[in-house]
């Protein structure tokens, strides 16, 4: 939920939030044929989580083999944010924001 962290990043700046694209990673639900290297799909988020790395002490970001991305521009749509959290809350009865 790429959408979902971009909206915690915004709502609570004293805190880290980052989504993290793995790849396409060998496992059961990945099957067999995919490409990428399946040693490298936690790298990310152990690096987000762990490192003192300042580029990991972001928030904010969209992230692939420790790279930062461009997220679908929607992604940071605050009205589009403000209708996913919504959503979350009729469903949830939690509230975020």
């Amino acid at each position: 939920m790429t959408a979902l962290a971009a909206a915690v990043a915004r709502l609570r700046p004293e805190g880290l939030s980052n989504p993290v694209d793995p790849g396409w990673v060998p496992t059961k639900m990945g099957g067999p044929g995919a490409p990428d290297d399946l040693k490298l799909g936690h790298r990310t988020q152990a690096w987000l989580a762990a490192g003192d790395d300042p580029q990991a002490m972001t928030s904010g970001g969209y992230w692939y083999h420790q790279e930062r991305q461009q997220p679908h521009p929607a992604v940071h749509d605050q009205g589009s944010q403000d209708r996913l959290l919504y959503t979350l809350r009729e469903e949830t009865g939690t509230t975020l924001g």
